[in-house]
């Protein structure tokens, strides 16, 4: 397998303009649609054991039950929900359109767009490329799909699974690196979707503008957890640890720093290292912990932690207390980096002036719930909340003070997985949203249609204004 063969620039847009001829020659129906989807899915269903390989060989590995959890369960999940819908998401809407307008009647009727394009990530290379792609073509469009370079095995066997399942002409996938992923942005997409980091994002929204392109963009941002002083310590530690911890923090909706009232702040981190120790034990080489993507992504995490010690903050790693030097650097060679814990760094603070993306936990003690509130409220608005209380004014309270892309009550990262729940984020976490009818939805036009009757009263709205039609305008605009 060849995985370092960039896609030429110069068929970029030449392959663009191929699945737009083809879209405008035969805009797929419902049949066409529903028959992509079933084979998608049994395609999909029949190399689960090759994305798995593919996926651990681009991160040096990762747990096979986060691999069949974030991308195999959400993916089919994804493709059976909007089977399942398909012909009701299609479907003409109807529409009021009031008195005045009577005897007319409106509808919107949604249509696909034409050429979608998807610019997906690398920390859940097959998720975040292929549920965008799903709604794109329950939709009814064409996709042309670059997948990012930093898991190139990955993109190589969806561009495979994808060739098998959709003719050229339907589905394409471009690979390469940003110089190839900066010439795809600047495209003229009908749509374009980007998932990554908000500094990236930036650029592709300025590549798509002077072609005026829709964009969607899934972003990130720091995300937090608030547990209220009413909320049960253990169980609040094991849910943000899996909210954390899975795909090792390299998660854009992960848990990217804790507020806990004060007086339990040191109660609180007992509870995260006793849960992180029962998950990880010594961390001599663990099968359920993912390593870092890249040596670049490690060094930006270890330089984190590095600024933080070197500012006097308390640093725990409670899993690696039992190991020798040769496994410490055993564990940094395989890009191992430990579940680590900040204990209220300032705001200057590295690990509080970026999204984290990654094992490190930043824990924050506030005095009051108005205090923490004023801390989330201080920052960008994150792509996701998590606040944890038993007491349903504290949730309704930060709810009603907050704003965040989505929010998991009492939990983490589950409102990802609810496909009817519009996922995406606001301001610098993101533009636009997708999942379930919402995807369907962002890539349509929600078309409005008005039908006018044989004989309507607007055949009257001529000049000259008066008499009877002076006061049919009047009265129209009272």
């Amino acid at each position: 397998m060849d995985i370092t063969a960039d896609t030429p620039l110069d068929e970029l847009a030449a392959t663009r303009e191929r699945l737009s001829q083809a879209w405008l020659k035969n805009k797929p129906d419902h049949a066409q649609r529903r028959a992509d989807l079933v084979r998608l899915r049994d395609a999909f269903r029949a190399r689960i054991a090759s994305m798995d390989a593919a996926i651990r060989a681009d991160f040096g590995h990762r747990s096979q039950h986060e691999n069949l959890l974030s991308e195999a369960m959400i993916v089919l999940a994804e493709i059976d929900h909007a089977l399942g819908h398909l012909r009701r998401w299609m479907r003409p809407r109807r529409a009021a359109v009031g008195w005045r307008f009577w005897p007319a009647s409106a509808q919107i009727r949604p249509e696909p767009v034409g050429v979608v394009g998807i610019l997906s990530p690398w920390n859940y290379p097959v998720n975040l490329a292929l549920v965008p792609l799903v709604s794109a073509i329950a939709a009814g469009n064409h996709v042309y799909l670059k997948p990012s370079e930093h898991a190139p095995r990955t993109s190589m066997w969806m561009r495979e699974l994808l060739s098998e399942v959709f003719p050229a002409d339907r589905v394409a996938v471009a690979l390469g690196g940003p110089e190839v992923g900066s010439a795809f942005a600047g495209l003229p997409f009908d749509h374009l979707l980007f998932t990554g980091s908000t500094a990236v994002g930036r650029k592709v929204m300025a590549a798509a503008a002077p072609n005026l392109t829709p964009v969607t963009l899934e972003l990130g941002g720091k995300a937090p957890a608030i547990v209220c002083a009413d909320y049960p310590l253990d169980r609040a530690a094991a849910r943000i640890a899996t909210g954390k911890w899975f795909n090792a923090g390299q998660t854009c909706i992960g848990v990217d720093y804790v507020l806990i009232d004060a007086a339990r702040r040191d109660a609180f981190v007992e509870a995260m290292q006793a849960e992180l120790r029962s998950r990880y034990g010594d961390f001599n080489a663990p099968t359920d912990y993912t390593r870092i993507i890249n040596d670049g992504q490690f060094a930006r995490l270890r330089g984190y932690v590095d600024d933080a010690r070197a500012r006097g903050l308390t640093v725990l790693e409670p899993v690696t207390q039992n190991l020798d030097d040769a496994a410490r650097v055993r564990n940094a060679q395989d890009r191992l980096f430990p579940p680590t814990l900040v204990l209220d760094p300032p705001r200057d603070a590295e690990v509080m002036r970026h999204e984290i993306f990654g094992p490190i936990l930043p824990v924050l003690s506030y005095r009051t719930l108005d205090e923490a509130i004023a801390q989330v409220q201080s920052l960008e608005r994150p792509l996701a909340l998590y606040p944890f209380s038993g007491d349903n004014a504290n949730i309704e309270k930060i709810l009603a003070n907050t704003l965040s892309g989505g929010v998991t009550v009492n939990d983490t990262l589950l409102h990802f997985g609810a496909h009817d729940l519009p996922f995406g984020g606001i301001g610098p976490s993101g533009i636009g949203a997708i999942h379930g009818r919402t995807g369907f939805d962002t890539f349509s036009k929600l078309l409005p249609v008005f039908r006018q009757r044989r004989m309507a009263a607007s055949d009257l709205l001529k000049p000259p204004y008066s008499g009877a039609i002076d006061k049919m305008v009047r009265w129209l605009a009272k």
